[in-house]
């Protein structure tokens, strides 16, 4: 069975950039991807931010990913990944969320977030 990717709000910003680093997530559109929700939120705060319509990019993402909801089950482990890595300056709620959702599908992470690069789950884009 595939392993599933997991996109993190970086690879698809990336992604929408047309830089090199997003290019690399076409690799993996044949891949079982998913997106958490809280990258979705991350995403419509930039670009609500930067006044740019999110609408296309949001429909793009549900096209190619599945969406993966918060739930009990995800926000507990999440809080225990944040606190495992509270040593890691700048590590928050968000990064474990993200990573919370990527163990939980037994899946790796498509990301050029720094904060990620030390852990095997990891597909660095940069």
């Amino acid at each position: 069975m595939p392993i599933p990717i997991v996109v993190d709000t970086y690879a698809w910003i990336e992604f929408f950039r047309g830089t090199s680093a997003g290019k690399k997530l076409i690799d993996f559109f044949d891949k079982e991807l998913i997106t958490p929700s809280i990258a979705i939120a991350e995403l419509s705060f930039k670009y609500e931010k930067e006044k740019i319509d999110f609408t296309n990019r949001l429909n793009f993402i549900k096209t190619k990913s599945k969406i993966c909801f918060l739930d009990e089950r995800l926000a507990s482990v999440a809080g225990k990944i944040r606190y495992e890595r509270k040593h890691i300056n700048g590590w928050g709620v968000v990064d474990s969320i993200i990573l919370s959702t990527a163990r939980f599908f037994k899946a790796k992470i498509i990301t050029g977030d720094e904060h990620f690069r030390d852990l095997k789950e990891s597909i660095m884009v940069k």
